[in-house]
């Protein structure tokens, strides 16, 4: 059995390999047409970005 701290650093490690080349991994066609969707209601004014921090605020006040 490997600790917490194992189990994070492995993870961590794994990812850090993923992410060095993002252009080799393929999203699914699911995720694909969600992406699409979003931008079409970005480019229509139906939904705006919101920043990282208020994103999280955001989301601790909907789980609290």
């Amino acid at each position: 059995d490997m600790t917490l701290h194992e189990k994070l650093a492995a993870m961590e490690s794994l990812w850090e390999d993923i992410a060095r080349t993002p252009e080799s991994i393929q999203s699914s066609a699911w995720h694909k047409d969600i992406l699409d969707e979003r931008r079409q209601r970005l480019a229509d004014g139906q939904s705006q970005f919101t920043d990282w921090e208020t994103a999280k605020v955001d989301i601790r006040n909907k789980v609290l």
